[in-house]
């Protein structure tokens, strides 16, 4: 770019990073839709005010080839923004790039091998996020973020907090769950948060923030393709755990399971879902 187009993009993108934040996008949307204006601005060396129909063409042809739906997806939504809000210019999207729609059905998990996934963690803190994430459907921050507060144990409730969307939600707490819950909230005692920070009880009862997301993503994974390499979609289980009956038998070292045989497990419980 010539120093003049520099100044011109430079304005552009200001003013379309701040028409983003005005329309209260999440930060994700924002740092998206930002990207979108960069990348098309690097890939022909010029402010993309002024590209006609066949050049955005061109662009996305090379954007399919070198990249994935998802983020072509996104760069013409980002794009789209940017035509619609700043430029004020007409954007028929479905002329220049339209993604292909696909219909594919999850792996679902049984519950036996929920019960192997949960009992292939080690930890009490991953037995039990395990099982709170699974049985209700939770994403990951959200079950991450959950605090003492949140959970209704009379109406058999959990309050979602800014989950996707930032929208709040009401989701169902199956019986064993929220006896899962308890189990490990009373190994901490922390005043607030269910999953707080740190190795031992002393620092987690202390904790000021929530366990460390990246920490819990790898293990989390690696439990994952340890037992079932294939990708799964936890919300489908969700009404499988909340069926009734549902009993999720949780046996300690030293203390009898379901069958009567004493179960040598050094860490955590030993998890049998009926």
């Amino acid at each position: 770019m010539t120093k003049a187009q520099q100044n011109k993009f430079d304005s552009l993108y200001l003013q379309h990073v701040n028409a983003l934040i005005r329309q209260g996008k999440a930060k994700t949307t924002v740092d998206v839709y930002s990207r979108a204006v960069r990348r098309i601005a690097e890939f022909y060396d010029r402010c993309p005010d002024k590209l006609s129909i066949d050049d955005l063409k061109t662009y996305f042809t090379a954007l399919v080839n070198t990249h994935s739906w998802s983020t072509v997806k996104s760069d013409r939504n980002g794009l789209q923004f940017f035509y619609k809000h700043i430029i004020k210019r007409e954007w028929v999207w479905v002329d220049i790039v339209k993604p292909p729609k696909q219909k594919t059905l999850p792996d679902i998990l049984t519950v036996k091998q929920v019960e192997r996934l949960i009992n292939g963690a080690r930890e009490l803190r991953y037995q039990t996020f395990i099982l709170v994430a699974y049985s209700m459907g939770l994403r990951l921050g959200e079950a991450l973020n959950l605090t003492v507060a949140d959970i209704d144990a009379e109406r058999m409730k959990v309050h979602v907090r800014l989950g996707k969307g930032k929208k709040d939600r009401f989701v169902t707490l199956p019986l064993a769950t929220l006896q899962a819950m308890r189990r490990y909230w009373a190994s901490h005692r922390h005043p607030k948060l269910l999953f707080p920070a740190g190795k031992t009880s002393e620092a987690r009862r202390v904790a000021a923030g929530i366990m460390d997301r990246g920490g819990l993503q790898k293990s989390f994974s690696y439990y994952q393709r340890l037992r079932y390499p294939k990708a799964h979609n936890h919300s489908q289980l969700a009404p499988l755990l909340r069926r009734s009956p549902r009993r999720i038998w949780l046996a300690s070292s030293g203390h009898p399971n379901t069958n009567g045989a004493r179960v040598p497990q050094d860490n955590g419980f030993i998890y049998s879902v009926e």
